[in-house]
Order: structure tokens, then C-alpha cells, then sequence
């Protein structure tokens, strides 16, 4: 595929058009053009560093993520960038934002970033996102960073496609605490305490520790690092922190461990939407006579299931 060809050798044009491609895909009509790109290029992945940056609404994901693009970029690393935004609700695209944010990197030609809308979808990321950063680590990026819409229980998919997940925490939500009683204190492999400049920051990152304590068993233990993203302060000691969990995730069991649990929710993933849409597609095609019988109680929705399943 030419397609393919492109985004090896890291055109941006390419790369653009296999995103919306991936965004665009129907797991209705079985194999797709998208599904044979990935094919091609999955074997030249492995090699980006994939970060994850969520947290609560206004806790400064954009900035932090605007200037970790500066430190790697300092460093020499190509970047890419995925923002993923709250769809439109008239055209279902990514409001944009966080690329208006980063623009001062759009002209340096070794950064990348794209916008995303959720279109719906649960769990923070878009449906496209693990394939969007497959393109991106295929096209010769060093580092993709994927930025989630917001934090909370249903929101733990980016953990399955991330290498390492920081959760942002801010000092004046009084529900920081309560969100990570919900579950976001197995998500983390690093929190960053952001606008530490404020009042109430040392207190966050103290309580945030303490829970950390109470953790056993634990092979990896995250670190708490306090940050300034408006200024840069705190950055260089989150990048090496960083730098810690991917040696950590690269040297030991542990870390080959979750990267066996992340290439199976790859398969599953593709399978459940891949049966998904064939299920829905049989579905419609039988719907309006399956809705009549069931009314007049000569099936029931048990049996339909199991209609669908055995058709599919």
C-alpha cells in the first residue's frame, strides 16, 4: 500500500490521512483499508515511548503536555502528539483546542500533533487512539504522547495503551483524594502535583504519598513530582522520572508482564469491535421483524442473542 509507504518515511501528509483513515474505519464491512495499513506498518512498531497524560478538567494536561514537547525536543527526540477532545456535537470532529495550545510547535518538522474527538466513546480516548499511536511510532517518532479528555472511573483505557500513564493532580479540588479512592491509584505510574505554585500543593503531594504507603506489594511504586507547567519548573525531574518507569518497564518481570496484558487488549480489543460490528450489522438487517415477535412474546431477547451470535 502506498499509504503505508508514506507514513514509514514519516510524511506528514501520510501520517494525516492514515489517522483520519483510522478515525474513519467501519468494523461493519469487515476488513477495511484502514486494518490493512496497520497490518503493513505494525511490524515497524515497538520503538516510541508512549506516555499518557490525563486528569481532572483544568489541571493544566495541555500546558504539561506543551512543555514535555520541549524537553524531549531539547533532548533530540521526535515527538507526536495525540489530543483527545470532546467531539462537536453537530459534526462529531475534536474541538481543537489543545492543538491551538501547542501551535508553536507546528513548525518544527520532527513534532506532530493531532487532534481527536471521543465521538463517544468511554474511557477518555477515542476508539482510533492505540491505532493513531501505532501510525505515529511506525512514522519514526521517539516519544508519542497521548493526552485524555479528563480522569475519572470509567476512564482507565489509556493504561491499555500507554507505556506509562501520568495522572495530574492540582492543589483546590477538594475531590482529589476521592478520585484516587476510585481507582485512579492503579492507573498512575507517575503523579504530578501541578500549579505547585499554589496554595494547598505541598498538601496534595503529602496526602497523595501517604496513600501510596498503604500500597503493598508493588513492584513499581509511583513517584510524586511537583510541577509548574506554566513556567517549566518541575519538568526535567518529570521527564527522569519517566525515564525511570521506562527502564523499570523494559529491565524487569514487571514491566514484561504488563506489556504481555497490553499486546493481548490489542487482539481483544480489535476482536470485540470487529464482532461488534458484525453483530450490530446482522442486527439491523433483522431488527423489524425480531422487535415484532419478541412483542408478541414468541421469542424472547436470550434467543435473539444467541441468533446473532451463531449467525456472525
Amino acid at each position: 500500500m502506498e499509504l503505508s509507504k508514506k507514513v514509514l518515511n514519516g510524511d506528514v501528509r501520510g501520517i494525516a490521512r492514515a489517522i483520519s483513515m483510522i478515525e474513519n474505519k467501519d468494523n461493519k464491512s469487515g476488513l477495511s483499508e484502514a486494518d490493512e495499513l496497520m497490518r503493513e506498518i505494525y511490524p515497524h512498531t515497538g520503538n516510541a515511548w508512549v506516555i499518557g497524560i490525563t486528569g481532572s478538567p483544568g489541571a493544566g494536561k495541555s500546558t504539561l503536555t506543551d512543555k514535555l514537547i520541549e524537553q524531549f525536543r531539547a533532548a533530540g527526540k521526535k515527538v507526536g502528539v495525540i489530543a483527545i477532545d470532546p467531539s462537536s456535537p453537530f459534526s462529531g470532529g475534536a474541538i481543537l483546542a489543545d492543538r491551538i495550545r501547542m501551535q508553536r510547535h507546528s513548525e518544527d518538522p520532527e513534532v506532530y500533533i493531532r487532534s481527536m474527538g471521543t465521538r463517544g466513546a468511554l474511557g477518555g480516548v477515542s476508539n482510533g487512539t492505540r491505532e493513531a499511536a501505532l501510525a505515529l511510532d511506525a512514522s519514526g517518532k521517539d516519544i508519542v504522547i497521548i493526552e485524555t479528555v479528563g480522569v475519572g472511573q470509567s476512564e482507565i483505557d489509556i493504561m491499555r495503551i500507554a507505556d506509562t500513564v501520568c495522572v495530574i493532580l492540582v492543589p483546590g479540588f477538594g475531590d482529589d483524594i476521592q478520585i484516587m479512592k476510585a481507582g485512579i491509584m492503579e492507573i498512575a505510574d507517575v503523579f504530578v502535583v501541578n500549579k505547585a505554585d499554589k496554595e494547598g500543593a505541598d498538601k496534595v503531594a503529602r496526602e497523595t504519598r501517604a496513600m501510596l504507603d498503604l500500597l503493598k506489594g508493588r513492584d513499581w511504586v509511583p513517584p510524586v513530582v511537583l510541577t509548574v507547567a506554566e513556567d517549566g519548573s518541575g519538568l526535567p525531574e518529570l521527564v527522569s522520572k519517566i525515564e525511570s518507569h521506562r527502564n523499570f518497564m523494559r529491565d524487569t518481570e514487571a514491566g514484561l508482564e504488563r506489556a504481555e496484558k497490553r499486546a493481548g487488549s490489542e487482539v481483544e480489543t480489535l476482536l470485540l469491535s470487529r464482532l461488534a460490528g458484525r453483530a450490530e450489522q446482522y442486527w439491523a438487517a433483522n431488527k423489524s421483524g425480531r422487535i415484532k415477535e419478541l412483542l408478541g412474546r414468541k421469542t424472547n431477547p436470550y434467543a435473539v442473542v444467541e441468533e446473532i451470535i451463531k449467525n456472525i
